[in-house]
């Protein structure tokens, strides 16, 4: 009679070699879970910038019930970094103060404890840039543009709007404008809403600060005159 194989343990070899498939079993399940959920958090990398994409389409999404409807921004055509989120931004300013920070391309609005809200912006190009205080003299809605005269001289094809040109999607102050004064004077600077979305993060005004119409929306709905404006140094 042939004796069954015994270890030292007194565990017989069909048993130890059970065990030992059973650990494999097991190591391989952990490793296949382990790539799996790697698999899983890719796959989470993967889609997170059409999750964004999706999130931004539904901020910039059309608005119908405007003066002139505004068509949806192609969200596509804008770094998601220029995207209207709230942030943490420490400011010695009182709530509602509007920054604009050329050189990095953003406009904030103070919320106060540490937080602000925070727009993507397209700002002065080179030898149009400026910075100091200033405040929000005047509002306006669809407002009428008149070309300064120093523009209609470096630019002739603007004089057809000396007289001013009516509000609308193709006037360059957009759906809203913030007036900047300063000591009780006009400076001819503005925040106003731009529909180039291509435009956002760049230099290409004259000095004025656009924002995306749904983001200036959004701020000039949070905006009384009166409020103070720093514009930060390029």
């Amino acid at each position: 009679m042939r004796m069954d194989a015994r270890h030292a343990d007194g565990m017989d070899e069909d048993a130890r070699l059970g065990q030992r498939s059973g650990l494999l079993d097991r190591r391989s399940f952990l490793l296949g879970s382990a790539f799996g959920v790697g698999a899983l958090g890719l796959g989470g990398c993967a889609t997170s910038d059409g999750l964004i994409l999706a999130e931004a389409a539904k901020l910039y999404g059309p608005m119908p019930d405007e003066k002139f409807p505004i068509p949806a921004v192609d969200v596509s055509k804008v770094n998601p970094k220029y995207y209207r989120r709230t942030v943490q931004y420490a400011s010695a300013e009182a709530p509602g103060t509007i920054i604009v920070d050329p050189k990095n391309y953003y406009v904030y609005r103070v919320e106060g404890d540490g937080a602000a809200t925070r727009y993507g912006a397209n700002v002065g190009r080179d030898g149009f840039l400026w910075n100091g205080d200033a405040y929000v003299g005047r509002k306006s809605e669809w407002a009428t543009w008149t070309p300064p005269k120093e523009m209609i001289r470096r630019q002739p094809e603007t004089a057809k709007y000396a007289r001013g040109m009516p509000g609308g999607l193709d006037n360059p102050l957009g759906a809203r404008t913030l007036h900047l004064y300063q000591n009780g004077a006009y400076t001819l600077y503005t925040i106003y809403a731009s529909s180039d979305a291509e435009s956002i993060g760049s230099g290409i005004t004259s000095g004025c600060v656009g924002l995306l119409s749904q983001d200036m929306i959004h701020l000039y709905a949070r905006t009384p005159v009166k409020t103070k404006v720093v514009v930060l140094p390029a």
